[in-house]
C-alpha cells in the first residue's frame, strides 16, 4: 500500500522533468567565415531530358580495299582534311605490274582487232564479184567477231586493274577531321582493314529513343532544347520522330539535328534532349525531369555511397542525403534532397569543424 502512493509522486516528477527539457535551448552562432550558398532554381529547359549519343551525319569508316604494305601516312588524329586529300598511301608493286600487264593485253587484242576487221571487209568485197565463197565471208565475219570480244575483255581487264592500283592511294571523301588512325608506315595490310576515320564535324545529330506514348505528343509539338556535356544549351535545327516504332523495345526514335557551332561537341558524347511535349507529364517512364536544381561538386560530402550536403535550418549544419543525377562541369544535378531556397555550406570539412566549434561553445558532448 506505501508503494501505491508513491507511484502519482514519481509520475509528476517525471511529467515536470519532461516539461524542463522542453525548454528551448540557445544555439551558438556559426562562424562568421563559413561560406554558404543559397540553392537557386535551374533555368528553364522545358519537359523531360532522354539521353543520347552525338553523332555526324557524315562519317567515314576507311578500309583497305587492296592488299599490300604501308607507304606513308600524312595525316594523324584531329587533322582537318579537304576532299580529295591522300591520307594514306599504299605499296603499289603488283598493282602497277597488274595494270601494265593488262595494257599490254589490251594492245595486242587491239592489233587482232583491226586485222580481223580488214580481213572481213576484204572478203565481204570480193564475195561482190564472187571469188571467194559465202562460207569464208562467214568465217572472217566470226574471226572479226571473236577478236573484237577479246578486246573488250582486255579492255576491262585493264579497268579493274587499273581500279586495283588506285586503291593505293587512299583519299579524304569529303572535307571534314581525322577522328581515327588505325596503322602506320611499315604495316602490312590486307583488303578489309580499317585505315583511318573521318567525319564532318559541321552536320551532327542525335538520336534518343522515346515510348510510344511520348512520340504523337512530341510529332504534335517538336519543340526541344538540347543541354550538351560541356553545359551548352542549344535549339536544335530540326526535329524528326520516326514513324514507326522498334518492334523490340516498342520506343521510337526521335532525330535531333544540331545547328552549326563554331565549337561543336565530338561524336560520342552524351547529350540530353528536352522536349517541351513531356513538360506536363511526370510520369516514369525512362526520363529524367528537368527544373531540379544543381550544386557545386566541392560542396557535397561522400561517405562511402552516401552523398550529402550540410544544410543551415535554425542555426544549425545538418547533413542531408541528396540523390544525384548527372554532373556537367563543376555542377552537379539534385534529383532530389534540396529545393530552391536552401543554404548550403560550400565547404563540407569547414562545416564539420564548424559543428565542433558549435559544440564545444554549448558545452555539448560529441555523440
Amino acid at each position: 500500500m506505501r508503494k501505491t502512493r508513491w507511484l502519482p509522486l514519481a509520475a509528476a516528477f517525471l511529467l515536470l522533468s519532461a516539461c524542463a527539457d522542453d525548454k528551448p535551448v540557445a544555439v551558438p552562432a556559426l562562424p562568421k567565415d563559413l561560406a554558404t550558398f543559397t540553392v537557386a532554381a535551374d533555368g528553364a529547359l522545358p519537359g523531360r531530358g532522354w539521353d543520347g549519343v552525338v553523332e555526324a551525319v557524315q562519317r567515314a569508316d576507311l578500309a583497305a580495299q587492296t592488299a599490300g604494305r604501308v607507304a606513308a601516312v600524312n595525316v594523324d588524329i584531329n587533322d582537318r582534311v579537304k576532299a580529295g586529300d591522300v591520307l594514306v598511301r599504299i605499296t603499289a608493286v603488283e598493282q602497277d605490274a597488274g595494270a601494265n600487264a593488262a595494257r599490254a593485253q589490251l594492245r595486242a587484242a587491239e592489233a587482232s582487232s583491226a586485222e580481223a576487221e580488214q580481213n572481213y571487209r576484204r572478203f565481204a568485197a570480193l564475195s561482190v564479184a564472187q571469188y571467194v565463197s559465202k562460207a569464208q565471208v562467214d568465217q572472217a565475219r566470226a574471226t572479226r567477231d571473236a577478236a573484237v570480244a577479246t578486246r573488250n575483255a582486255a579492255a576491262a581487264n585493264l579497268a579493274q586493274a587499273e581500279r586495283q592500283a588506285s586503291y593505293t592511294v587512299v583519299r579524304a571523301p569529303f572535307d571534314g577531321v581525322v577522328a581515327r588512325r588505325d596503322v602506320e608506315p611499315g604495316e602490312t595490310i590486307a583488303p578489309g582493314m580499317p585505315l583511318a576515320s573521318v567525319h564532318a564535324p559541321d552536320a551532327l545529330r542525335i538520336e534518343v529513343a522515346v515510348p510510344q506514348t511520348r512520340a504523337e505528343a512530341i510529332r504534335r509539338d517538336p519543340a526541344a532544347q538540347v543541354l550538351l556535356a560541356d553545359g551548352r544549351k542549344l535549339v536544335p535545327a530540326e526535329v524528326i520522330v520516326f514513324p514507326a516504332a522498334d518492334s523490340t523495345s516498342h520506343s521510337v526514335n526521335v532525330r535531333v539535328k544540331l545547328p552549326r557551332l563554331d565549337q561543336p561537341p565530338a561524336p560520342g558524347t552524351t547529350a540530353k534532349v528536352m522536349f517541351a511535349a513531356d513538360r506536363a507529364d511526370a510520369g516514369g517512364d525512362g526520363g529524367t525531369h528537368a527544373g531540379g536544381v544543381h550544386v557545386p561538386a566541392s560542396s557535397i560530402a561522400q561517405r562511402g555511397e552516401l552523398s550529402a550536403v550540410y544544410v543551415v535550418v535554425d542555426g544549425r549544419l545538418l547533413l542531408r542525403q541528396l540523390r544525384l543525377g548527372a554532373r556537367t562541369g563543376d555542377a552537379v544535378e539534385v534529383i532530389s534532397g534540396l529545393q530552391a531556397g536552401d543554404v548550403v555550406a560550400r565547404d563540407p570539412v569547414a562545416a564539420v569543424e564548424a559543428i565542433a566549434a558549435q559544440r564545444r561553445t554549448a558545452g555539448t558532448p560529441r555523440d
